[in-house]
């Protein structure tokens, strides 16, 4: 994980119900773009993951301009990752009085925003 640095502000969603893995699908499409790329992919995708990355991608955006007066057309997303959590374990009863273990992931997600720097264009 990179080091923050002055200008980067993080948003955290944690106990997201959703796998990981189908959540690291769509997170791949918008690291390192900027903001309002980002908002556009997130809203036409058809991924049921968008929607919880779509309000930490808000809220870090809400955070860099009310906390640290950055301007939301200058953000870019630094760094997202999205780590597993515990898993909440269910029984799923089946023949001859067996039961059938079912795990139910969850994920927690970590959005780093930062300014773009003037010479350089994020992709």
């Amino acid at each position: 994980m990179k080091t923050e640095n002055s200008d980067s502000v993080r948003a955290v969603a944690k106990h997201v119900r959703m796998s990981p893995n189908k959540v690291r699908r769509v997170v791949d499409q918008i690291r390192g773009r900027s903001y309002e790329q980002a908002l556009m992919i997130l809203e036409f995708m058809p991924y049921r993951a968008c929607n919880p990355i779509l309000q930490v991608l808000s809220s870090a955006a809400a955070n860099a301009s009310r906390n640290s007066g950055l301007s939301k057309i200058d953000l870019f997303v630094e760094e997202i990752q999205v780590n597993g959590e515990t898993s909440l374990k269910r029984f799923q009863p089946r023949a001859q009085g067996r039961g059938y273990p079912i795990r139910k992931p969850s994920c927690c997600i970590t959005v780093i925003v930062g300014l773009a720097n003037k010479g350089e264009k994020p992709s």
